[in-house]
């Protein structure tokens, strides 16, 4: 398989292709942490670090199996030479996963930039900056035997930020099963329609020739307890389709120690950021870089409890703040929200870290990301 992030004319894109054929299962290579940390929690293999040309040849290069890379593209930059490439690997027996904008350039819509390659097609296109936040989602009973974990859970959440609205694509031969169903109705930007969103598709899977692809509108590898569905969408791509190829893609998957990575009460309501929402948070940035202690404490709390999108880059630098109490409550952010990109940053503020008592708390917070990785 491959697993490419992407970001298309409009969006980030994570997309995973993957060949059955290719004997070398050991590596997944990126150049993004966050991304391979994520695979990491659930897939047993190697990280190394390839370029956009490796990505090309390593479609035509039986010797590998698994890469990940990451680059700034859509298929018109792509080449359209490329663009045949990865929809014949996919389509002789491949496997590919996009996510959010990933799902976009999968799609088969009209004056977009898009492989067509799952069967859908993006509406209200001039509405794409509907609003964020954290939206709810059903599983079909479909969906069910993919994400056996969460199959008596009647509603989940998951980080959404203007994925794409799908109906199937008119004429399209590509015929897609629908896994879970969007519930939540975004509409708190960009003068977008009520009841767009809500009661269309949240994640679908097809065949592409002899390959599979699945396609989600949202970000599981950005919701705390959701990032191993990433995982699993990937050995989706990688199974057969009979009812104990799915159990065996239930069962097989490893998980880390702690309780918390398949944790579906995390984020367990719908939060969906208003206009006035969004004006709050950008003072509270401003707070996170100059404001007092107390000031920054509490911007801390808001974000967290928001589910804030931008705020991750903002916390980093807080684990070098001159308060102590500051630096141990930002080790304890970004475990909270999993934020394991910064696992190397909180380990590294450890060690210099001059209060006792904030080295304590932090070592807690690393000890924690720890255990959502594999053992």
């Amino acid at each position: 398989k491959i697993t490419t992030k992407i970001k298309s004319n409009k969006k980030n894109i994570n997309n995973t292709i993957k060949n059955e054929n290719i004997k070398d299962n050991n590596n997944i290579r990126s150049n993004n942490l966050n991304e391979d940390i994520k695979l990491k929690l659930n897939i047993d293999k190697n990280i190394s670090t390839i370029n956009i040309a490796d990505n090309i040849n390593t479609i035509n290069n039986t010797n590998e199996k698994n890469f990940t890379n990451n680059y700034n593209v859509n298929t018109e930059n792509l080449g359209e030479d490329n663009i045949r490439r990865i929809k014949d690997f996919v389509y002789r027996g491949g496997g590919a996963v996009g996510i959010c904008a990933g799902a976009y350039l999968f799609s088969n819509t009209p004056e977009y930039s898009c492989l067509a390659i799952n069967g859908a097609q993006a509406i209200d296109l001039e509405h794409d900056n509907r609003g964020h936040g954290v939206t709810a989602f059903t599983l079909t009973e479909d969906g069910k035997k993919v994400f056996g974990e969460y199959a008596d859970v009647d509603t989940l959440y998951c980080m959404y930020y203007e994925g794409p609205v799908f109906v199937p694509a008119p004429n399209d031969t590509i015929k897609y099963v629908e896994l879970a169903t969007m519930q939540s109705d975004v509409h708190e930007e960009g003068g977008a329609p009520a009841n767009m969103t809500n009661n269309r598709p949240f994640c679908i899977g097809n065949h592409y020739g002899k390959g599979k692809v699945f396609s989600v509108i949202a970000h599981p590898e950005a919701t705390p307890g959701k990032m191993w569905m990433i995982a699993r969408m990937v050995r989706w791509t990688m199974s057969g389709d009979t009812d104990e190829d799915l159990k065996q893609l239930v069962s097989k998957q490893r998980f880390g120690q702690s309780k918390d990575v398949k944790n579906h009460l995390l984020a367990n309501k719908e939060i969906l950021m208003s206009v006035d929402d969004l004006k709050f948070e950008a003072d509270c940035f401003k707070k996170l870089v100059y404001g007092k202690e107390e000031e920054k404490l509490e911007a801390m709390k808001w974000l967290k409890a928001h589910y804030s999108w931008d705020a991750k880059r903002w916390i980093q630098g807080l684990l070098y703040d001159n308060s102590p109490e500051v630096r141990a409550v930002a080790a304890e952010y970004i475990a909270d929200i999993h934020y394991l990109t910064f696992l190397k940053d909180v380990r590294a503020a450890i060690q210099v870290e001059t209060n006792e008592k904030a080295r304590q708390r932090m070592q807690k917070c690393l000890d924690r990301l720890n255990a959502l990785l594999p053992q």
